[in-house]
């Protein structure tokens, strides 16, 4: 392919990327349809994500976890997510998608595909996109219990934001480096 090519191509593969937020009351995560998008008969490996409510935390029973979203600033933050992530890797297709409102116990909120010519950048990829979204996109979440509720802040957003407000530089999505599929990413506890 051709130099001046190549960002015809990039832009042709993002067009192709499957970006949806899921307003309230419209079901399910469909994650079969999701994994189709990215399904792609140059890739030999498509990675996901499934994000679901669990059944307890910290010794509390969940009931279930319901989401906000600013969803025009979310998608926009959505859809740059996955061209970072498409910088980083080699990748031929992307999906992500998430729900708003009212998510039961054992239901999917979150999910994301990705697809590569080899597993490495498919599997890096997905965990870079998940990372994001949860650090940085304007969804928030309230789990509630069967004695009480509370707006969650998640880690990966927590990691970023500095003790007076601030926000921290992001993480750049570097490709594995070293043995194994998800090199740069694994920390080891030296203590």
């Amino acid at each position: 392919m051709a130099s001046d090519e190549l960002p015809v191509a990039a832009a042709a593969a993002e067009e192709e990327d499957l970006v949806e937020i899921l307003e309230e009351g419209s079901g399910r995560l469909d994650i079969a349809r999701y994994v189709d998008h990215v399904h792609d008969l140059a890739a030999g490996a498509i990675a996901t994500f499934e994000g679901t409510t669990r059944d307890s935390f910290e010794g509390r029973r969940v009931v279930e976890l319901r989401y906000e979203a600013y969803g025009a600033m979310a998608r926009r933050r959505l859809a740059a997510i996955l061209r970072e992530a498409r910088a980083a890797h080699s990748l031929r297709r992307l999906a992500v998608a998430h729900r708003l409102g009212t998510v039961p116990a054992g239901e999917a909120s979150v999910f994301v595909a990705a697809s590569a010519v080899h597993r490495a950048d498919a599997m890096e990829a997905c965990r870079y996109v998940i990372d994001e979204v949860k650090a940085s996109v304007p969804i928030w979440k309230k789990e509630v219990y069967d004695d009480g509720e509370v707006w969650k802040e998640n880690r990966e957003f927590l990691d970023r934001t500095t003790t007076d407000g601030a926000t921290k530089s992001s993480p750049a999505p570097a490709p594995a480096k070293g043995g194994g599929c998800c090199g740069s990413k694994v920390r080891i506890n030296e203590s």
